[in-house]
């Protein structure tokens, strides 16, 4: 017989083997089932595990926020890098405090998370599975299902009903009819706390079902009903879905939204609510290895829930957005003339019903329809008998429209609210107009009445005015007498508390009252071409406190501006031209010329001028917030300007360019984009300024060329500077400079890197090619911005800079690329001007206060103070 002795060793690997673990396999059963995707009901996941689905696709587990600490349980994607992408929060509101917390299914067949193995932090809903699984899906859905039942559409439980912050394809954003459950979007508190925050997004389906955003109970934005491949108030999804299938549907049972991304594979997208109160659709682009932004919603002041009120079309192409149509008025004039359009327009006709008939508006975004009727099996036709039969009917539109088609009836019997026009991507809507609104005519003894009564009315009216028009010009005779006593009294009096003879003389030239329009050489000045308001020098003299140096906002080469207040209370800038300015008569008139005829939100509006004695001067809409440099250049003040506020400026810039270049009844160059020539609103919404430099292209003209080039160091393309050759593309290189500027808080001219070899041209460049462009963005952002967005602001700004005009975008494409994240944008080419100036050289444009001229290539070159 054999015996084997054991060593120490040898007896605790065989008691650990066959007594100890089998124990431990009875007492603690093991983490995972075979399938990483899926947990069974005597199992658990602790904070340092998680579940993956079949394909890799999407990963849940615990994650972190906040200090102290908080612990969630979330889902992101796990075949790319997530850079924290978090598309569901399980206990959003209820989060963990322990690290030692558990996530598994509980006694009610639920999901349940657990602090310390046995206190719930938080629970699902209840459910009655009889032997429940937890799975995680490649759809992104958390299910819960019967064990046995492998029918991949019974689920007990899904996350897919209870969406956080985030729509991913697949997931339905809508009702339930028959249970009543409401999936909507909840934005989080903060990018640090995923907590339920202020803004929500979700589906009211009565009427003609629509999406509203809410901030708290306040409905701030609003998509319009679906129009068969978009909602009316979305045209971009007709057009940049990208493969995209969107679909909404609309039955008895539900009425829900989702998408699907295109077949391959490649391409992922999610919808989110921001915690600020943005709705935003990014993309996964797998070139570039980062999710890009190509859609959001609240872009403008038009995506502002009911800012035109009733009647009222909100239009961004104007300097007002809000317009009344035909056959409509502004119901508070005097708020309406101020810029608020939020008490709407009201009818200049009663409605007569079998006499009315339909006023056509295309291209719309359609009223608010949660009251309106909507019937599918009706043509245009048959919804316009419809709608007329029925006298509380204010307005019909086709209920769908796919491909130009129109198909269905919706009928509105409300007031129309919350409309606006687009350029392009609306819908034709017919609103109901009495039959004198739309220039329709009865026959017989009525005509003959309707027209007498108004030849009446017309003569009387006429009268009127006339009186009106007498009484008026004699009171301002009295009241011009008046002031012209008030100023030559305070003239008096300042003099001789200043007691100085050379101080009252100046006060009394600038009191001394007089009509005649003349110019420098004493010619008569003919303003009649220009459609502008012309200003007594004694207004102006009185608004400006005798053009006082309190009131002075700034100077340039063309002389002051001062800040004034006129005899009705409103405030404006008055640009005073002086007499030694560069910018001499021809200039004062041009620019009068082009800002009269100009009307853009981003451009600053003229509201007059004044041509009196030795006087020219421009009257200006005040903007409280003067220029960008005076932000974007100052350490105290810079903070202001957040990422957020610096891309709605180069945006808002962007736009005012693409209008002057392209949309405004002329083709302009300005000439002088310069961030001093950008004013900021009490907003801070970019007012492109000063255009005493600009020229109007006619016809098929592209470009020009001077013998004097005008400009500012740091902002002039090459082949203007050196060849004189202007272009709208010398205007983009500016804006380029400009967007540098924004993203680096530095001005190009004077700018130097530590070898001094490179301006913020070159530097900007420089940092492109080594993959560290965040390092250009100004320190005062710390971490508070998209970086998404930066890069590309920069990699826009580089291709606005490059050497060659040919190789430089027009205005139309730089928006594009500014608003359209999933546009494809070029590589950029080396930056014109990219080399430095050495800091040891005299720079004569800071040190003086004049303007300088100097010759290249035969071409004058007379560059202004930036100031």
């Amino acid at each position: 017989m054999r015996f084997t002795i054991f060593s120490s060793s040898n007896l605790i690997i065989i008691i650990t083997t066959f007594i100890i673990f089998p124990i431990s396999l009875l007492c603690f059963p093991p983490v995972f089932a075979a399938s990483p995707d899926t947990l069974i009901s005597s199992q658990s996941l602790s904070i340092n595990q998680t579940l993956i689905s079949s394909a890799n696709k999407f990963e849940l587990g615990f994650f972190s926020k906040g200090n102290p600490r908080k612990y969630y349980v979330g889902i992101w994607y796990k075949d790319i890098p997530s850079e924290g992408i978090i598309v569901w929060v399980a206990n959003r509101d209820a989060p963990s405090w322990s690290n030692s917390c558990t996530l598994m299914i509980g006694n009610q067949s639920n999901l349940v998370i657990l602090n310390d193995g046995s206190h719930v932090v938080w629970h699902s809903d209840k459910s009655t599975a009889q032997n429940p699984v937890l799975q995680l899906l490649d759809s992104g859905n958390l299910v819960i299902r019967e064990a046995e039942d492998h029918n991949p559409d019974n689920y007990i439980w899904q996350s897919f009903d209870h969406p956080t912050d985030t729509l991913i394809p697949g997931q339905k954003l809508g009702w339930n009819l028959k249970t009543g459950l409401d999936r909507f979007l909840t934005s989080w508190k903060d990018p640090d706390d995923p907590g339920s925050g202020n803004y929500t997004f979700n589906i009211d389906y009565h009427g003609d079902p629509e999406i509203y955003m809410r901030n708290g109970e306040q409905i701030i934005y609003r998509s319009g009903p679906w129009v068969g491949q978009r909602f009316s108030g979305v045209p971009e999804m007709a057009t940049t879905n990208n493969g995209f299938n969107f679909t909404f549907y609309r039955g008895e049972d539900e009425v829900y939204y989702t998408f699907e991304l295109p077949p391959g594979g490649e391409v992922k997208s999610r919808l989110t609510v921001s915690f600020d109160g943005f709705l935003k659709r990014w993309t996964w682009v797998p070139t570039t290895n980062q999710w890009v932004r190509y859609w959001y919603a609240r872009v403008d002041d038009c995506d502002s829930y009911r800012v035109c009120g009733s009647y009222g079309v909100c239009n961004t192409s104007g300097f007002f957005d809000c317009q009344c149509p035909q056959g409509f008025e502004p119901k508070d004039q005097q708020a309406w003339d101020l810029r608020d359009g939020s008490s709407g327009c009201a009818r200049k006709t009663e409605l007569d019903c079998g006499n009315d008939g339909f006023l056509k508006l295309v291209n719309m975004k359609l009223p608010e329809s949660r009251t309106a009727f909507v019937n599918d099996g009706l043509n245009l036709d048959q919804c316009r008998d419809m709608c007329k039969r029925n006298c509380s009917c204010t307005a019909f539109a086709n209920s769908e429209v796919i491909r130009g088609v129109g198909n269905g009836c919706v009928i509105w019997t409300d007031n129309l609210t919350d409309m606006r026009d687009y350029v392009q991507g609306g819908q034709d809507l017919y609103i109901r107009l009495a039959a004198s609104d739309l220039g329709a005519t009865g026959s017989g003894n009525r005509s003959d009445k309707i027209k007498k009564i108004a030849m009446g009315v017309g003569i009387s009216i006429a009268s009127a005015m006339i009186l009106v028009g007498l009484i008026t010009l004699i009171i301002l005779k009295r009241k011009r007498a008046q002031n012209m006593l008030l100023i030559r009294r305070t003239a008096d009096t300042r003099a001789s508390r200043a007691g100085t003879a050379e101080r009252s003389q100046e006060i009394l030239l600038s009191g001394q009252l007089m009509s005649s329009k003349r110019d420098y050489s004493g010619e008569t000045k003919n303003l009649d071409d220009v459609d502008l308001p012309i200003y007594d020098l004694y207004t102006l003299a009185v608004a400006t406190n005798n053009f006082d140096e309190a009131n002075k906002l700034g100077q340039g080469g063309f002389g002051r501006v001062y800040k004034g207040v006129l005899l009705d209370g409103q405030e404006v800038a008055v640009k005073r031209l002086s007499k030694e300015s560069g910018q001499g008569a021809d200039e004062f008139k041009n620019e009068l010329r082009l800002i009269a005829k100009l009307q853009h939100r981003n451009l600053v509006r003229l509201l007059g001028c004044c041509v009196e004695m030795d006087e020219k001067m421009l009257i200006y809409e005040y903007l409280k917030n003067r220029s960008l440099d005076a932000f974007l250049f100052h350490k105290e003040r810079n903070t202001v300007l957040n990422w957020q506020a610096r891309f709605n400026i180069i945006c808002g810039i962007a736009r005012g360019l693409l209008y002057l270049h392209q949309d405004s009844r002329y083709r302009i160059v300005h000439r002088d984009m310069k961030a001093s020539n950008i004013l900021l609103d009490g907003d801070m919404n970019p007012k492109i300024s000063d255009f005493g430099m600009a020229r109007i292209f006619g016809g098929d003209q592209t470009e020009g060329n001077t013998r004097r080039v005008v400009g500012t160091y740091g902002y002039m393309a090459p082949e203007y500077a050196m060849d004189g050759l202007f272009s709208i593309k010398s205007d983009v290189f500016s804006f380029g400079v400009l967007v540098l500027e924004i993203i680096s808080g530095t001005k190009n001219r004077g700018f130097y890197n530590a070898d001094h070899e490179l301006n913020l041209l070159g530097y900007s460049w420089k940092l492109w090619r080594e993959g560290k462009g965040t390092e250009l963005l100004d320190k005062v952002m710390g971490e508070s911005f998209s970086i998404h967005e930066v890069l590309r602001c920069l990699q826009v700004g580089l291709l606005c800079v490059q050497e060659r005009a040919e190789d430089r975008p027009t205005m139309a494409s730089v928006v594009l690329m500014l608003g359209s994240e999933s546009a494809s944008l070029p590589l950029p080419k080396l930056p014109g001007f990219c080399m430095g100036w050495n800091p040891n050289e005299t720079d004569s444009s800071s040190s003086k206060q004049d303007d300088v001229s100097f010759t290249v290539n035969q071409v004058t070159v007379t560059t202004l103070n930036a100031r």
